[in-house]
């Protein structure tokens, strides 16, 4: 389980971070990561993360709509994220 490292608001989504982004060589937005994520939060969108020398991916992100508040969407990434890597 990871932690929350940081949160961020750029335009219309608050980023919700859990890893850094430079411990990977691609980071991507999947299609199969679209259900898990607005199962908990309509627009919601997971960004993964390809560990470098792996073949492992893993959340890097979660962005989260700017109107539902930061703790709400502190709480929304963080159940997103439970979701995807349980």
């Amino acid at each position: 389980m990871a932690d929350i490292q940081s949160v961020d608001t750029e335009g219309d989504y608050i980023h919700v971070r859990f890893r850094d982004p430079d411990r990977y060589e691609a980071i991507r937005t999947p299609d199969w990561a679209k259900q898990p994520a607005e199962s908990v939060s309509q627009s919601a969108e997971v960004r993964t993360g390809k560990q470098k020398e792996s073949d492992e991916w893993e959340v890097q992100s979660v962005l989260i709509e700017k109107h539902v508040g930061e703790q709400k969407a502190r709480e929304q990434a963080t159940e997103i994220v439970d979701k995807i890597e349980s």
